[in-house]
């Protein structure tokens, strides 16, 4: 697939912590950065190669932390380095796409812009890039806010869901009707069966007008912040303006502050074997597995009547597990988790009861 179209964009959402991830993730070195399935490719590494395929190398900005650029730059080597576009703290993702469209809109007013994530799996490319480039198009020509969204497999509790009317306004585009965040498990089993509900992907895709005017709408705090400064966006002050303007930014998702507030909001149903890589149990289910069920990660590892096990640690240390049935197990030099996977969820607050008790030195 060649470059499409000079007005076609992608930023790629690079500054988080991966704490579900933990102890692997780390501060220091967060999930979008690992190689987390053992193919040979961190998560950041394949998400710039899908896009590759469709956007004009030019055109593929990586926002994030400005304690990972140096990271970015080392393991996309190809990214023009006036392209990789840094955060001086995390505010979740409205104020930085809010970053990155003023941006953009300074360089190319006719940008049409897809925001996704740097640490989702994608298995099907090309029915990604697809899914892409009809969104890319539809957006072109209307003044419409595009997710894409996930044909459920089974009734999830970790993820948002879409619902959307049945009726098409173009190809394969459907308006939404509500979004849900994570639901109880009787709510999954009830949208899962309704046959009109998605997984929220996280993945946007709008014209840079379109944004920028929700963002005026919606969100006009952070939006002024940038209006006001719009001059010194692409320029030797930028990174000066961007300092004064993030303390002022509130930390909110893209998806309460405009998304399930706006009236123009379509969804794209999708099929591309997408998993978010969220929890070590995402993890699992995308490792091959032993007979009795066990996904393992490091060459000295003995079980001993153990099943349905994920089983991570470094490929030189002898690991000997008994009698274990469901659980994660993670080892790394200087921390090691044991965590039944139904308790999963529950790992962002032992990492903060961590960092209470023991300081930021094991994250």
């Amino acid at each position: 697939m060649t470059s499409v179209n000079r007005h076609f964009y992608v930023a790629i959402m690079a500054g988080g912590i991966g704490s579900r991830f933990w102890p692997y993730s780390r501060t220091d070195y967060p999930k979008q950065f690992l190689d987390i399935l053992n193919t040979g490719k961190t998560l950041l590494q394949w998400t710039y190669e899908r896009f590759a395929q469709f956007i004009p190398e030019e055109n593929i900005f990586v926002v994030t932390h400005h304690h990972y650029v140096s990271k970015v730059k080392e393991q996309l080597p190809d990214l023009l380095t006036d392209n990789i576009v840094s955060e001086p703290s995390r505010k979740n993702t409205a104020p930085c796409i809010a970053y990155i469209s003023h941006k953009i809109n300074k360089q190319d007013p006719k940008a049409n812009i897809i925001c996704a994530p740097a640490d989702h799996l994608i298995m099907d490319a090309i029915a990604f890039a697809s899914t892409c480039l009809n969104a890319l198009m539809f957006v072109q020509k209307h003044s419409a806010l595009v997710t894409l969204g996930i044909k459920p497999t089974r009734p999830d509790t970790g993820y948002g869901y879409i619902q959307f009317e049945t009726q098409q306004v173009s190809d394969n585009v459907y308006p939404v009707k509500t979004f849900t965040e994570k639901p109880n498990l009787e709510l999954a089993r009830t949208f899962l069966q309704s046959g009109d509900f998605l997984w929220n992907a996280g993945i946007f895709v709008w014209n840079v007008k379109t944004i920028l005017t929700a963002f005026s709408k919606y969100l006009p705090e952070i939006d002024e912040l940038f209006v006001q400064n719009d001059a010194l966006l692409n320029t030797p002050d930028e990174k000066k303006a961007i300092e004064s303007i993030y303390p002022q930014c509130t930390n909110i998702s893209i998806d309460y502050a405009i998304m399930e507030k706006a009236d123009n909001v379509y969804v794209i149903p999708s099929n591309f074997g997408w998993s978010d890589l969220g929890t070590w149990a995402s993890a699992y289910e995308n490792l091959d597995r032993d007979d009795s069920g066990n996904a393992v990660q490091g060459k000295n590892i003995m079980l001993v009547d153990a099943k349905n096990c994920m089983i991570k640690a470094p490929q030189e240390k002898l690991l000997v597990i008994q009698g274990l049935d469901e659980f994660i197990v993670v080892d790394t030099s200087d921390v090691l988790l044991i965590c039944k996977k139904e308790n999963e969820q529950q790992i962002k607050e032992y990492v903060a009861e961590v960092k209470r008790n023991k300081g930021d030195k094991f994250l």
